[in-house]
């Protein structure tokens, strides 16, 4: 367990925050790992199906992300707050919706799988394989839900270790199986989704397992599994904005998808570059998904503490680790652009990689240059809305989805239309701007308006954070 209300924010923030970023690495990695074997093994079109699910498995599952994540920041309040039965009774609350919500979203996410592949226009071509593996997905989605909480559960007491070490054993697992099932059973994209599922669910039992063995307070008893409404409602007030949140964002990831599906040059390798060039920029700007699941759980604890002096602090931090960020997404982006794109594409196996080689390499990357250079914009938006969902104000923080929905949809349907392939590159640029002038605006509201009643606070707990941080 970490103490995250004494001590300086910066080490604070980075040592918490490294465990997490490793974790989302690996957490890429066996998810690129299903799309390298896919490319390498089976054809160019397998491969992109499955990278075109993208947008509608981040509807879905972001929104039990959402959730997940809102129901651990009221753990890490409630832990912040020197409140053991409170977080038991959080935590035995955050299962059962988990369990409720598990059994909900399945039963309306498979069905609607091939509707919503139909809705974005996916090309013929590629939709059986989009399809098959997107029902696998949505039927493990139980899986991703129990991961997502119990490794949550652990980070909002402050342990952002363990989890890492459980995600590297279950990414390690996943391309075993990734092997075992494709190349072994010859199941192809099939058996890249049930390695998925499979590596998940282990992952979250081994959480589970280590949480209840490593720490007696999150030893659930029989009362703390009593429903009580109050915590049900509190859960819900952060966990769905924040579940909303992902989908709208979600939302305008489809829009832009529908136009990348829409675009002629899709035909000439415009959708294999994207497949394999996001694959590159997610793995990129981990740094800031790290750096804001650190500030949501930094922010969370303070407030529970009644610190909000330390939580702007922890934001200045979490902006300075933001500009290095930036800088590194760059290089790593541009610097390693061939051989990381090289990964996904077998032009020996493919013929139509082979002809449109030049084109997946110019479209793959023109995409990385225009979300590379404007990480800084992604990263202010991890700082600013994490920190804000920390503190309780995960409703206000809607709609800076809302304003990247607009931003998405605007530049999706008015610049792919005349500037095409660019234009589509644009969209998330101009989107994460949108929500940072939104997200900075109302941070900057919301804390003017606590100013005046934690100052005395503040001032007469500083100098037990000067010894804390000193001792450390």
């Amino acid at each position: 367990m970490k103490d995250l209300t004494k001590g300086n924010p910066y080490k604070l923030i980075v040592l918490f925050a490294l465990p997490v970023f490793l974790g989302c690495v690996f957490q890429q990695l066996y998810s690129m790992a299903d799309t390298v074997i896919v490319g390498n093994t089976v054809n160019a079109a397998a491969f992109t199906g499955v990278g075109l699910t993208g947008p509608i498995s981040f509807l879905i599952l972001g929104f039990v992300n959402g959730l997940t994540a809102g129901f651990g920041v009221r753990i890490a309040q409630r832990f912040g707050a020197g409140d053991e039965d409170g977080v038991r009774r959080a935590v035995a609350i955050s299962f059962l919706l988990c369990i409720g919500m598990t059994v909900l979203v399945t039963a309306l996410a498979v069905p609607l799988t091939a509707p919503l592949l139909r809705l974005i226009k996916t090309p013929e071509e590629y939709f059986e394989y989009a399809r098959s593996y997107l029902v696998i997905i949505f039927c493990g989605i139980g899986a991703t839900v129990f991961y997502n909480m119990t490794a949550g559960i652990l980070r909002a007491i402050g342990d952002s270790r363990s989890p890492l070490y459980f995600l590297v054993a279950a990414a390690v697992l996943n391309v075993g199986l990734d092997f075992a099932f494709i190349v072994g059973l010859k199941m192809h994209y099939h058996g890249a989704a049930l390695a998925t599922v499979i590596s998940q669910l282990l992952s979250g039992a081994a959480c589970l397992a280590f949480m209840l063995i490593r720490y007696p307070m999150l030893r659930l008893k029989k009362s703390d599994w009593k429903w009580d409404g109050k915590i049900v409602g509190g859960h819900i007030a952060v966990g769905l904005p924040m579940a909303l949140q992902f989908s709208i964002t979600a939302i305008g990831c489809i829009f832009q998808q529908t136009a990348l599906n829409g675009l002629p040059e899709s035909s000439l390798g415009a959708a294999t570059a994207y497949v394999a060039a996001s694959k590159i920029d997610n793995l990129a700007n981990q740094t800031f998904n790290a750096l804001g699941t650190a500030m949501a759980t930094y922010a969370g604890q303070n407030s529970g503490a009644g610190r909000m002096d330390r939580v702007r602090k922890g934001v200045v931090a979490g902006m300075v680790y933001v500009l290095g960020a930036s800088a590194l997404g760059v290089a790593f982006c541009l610097g390693l652009f061939r051989p990381l794109m090289g990964l996904f594409l077998n032009a020996e196996i493919d013929p139509d990689v082979k002809l449109y080689y030049d084109d997946i390499m110019r479209y793959g990357f023109r995409y990385l240059l225009f979300q590379s250079c404007d990480y800084v914009f992604l990263g202010t938006i991890f700082i600013f809305r994490n920190s804000l969902q920390g503190i309780g104000k995960s409703v206000i923080t809607t709609f800076a989805g809302v304003a990247e929905l607009i931003g998405r949809a605007l530049t999706s349907f008015v610049f792919v239309r005349f500037w095409g392939f660019a234009g589509f590159c644009l969209s998330n640029p101009i989107a994460w701007v949108a929500a940072d002038v939104f997200l900075v605006i109302t941070y900057a509201v919301v804390m003017r308006g606590r100013k005046k009643n934690t100052k005395g606070k503040g001032e007469a707990e500083e100098v037990s954070d000067a010894s804390a941080s000193a001792a450390a």
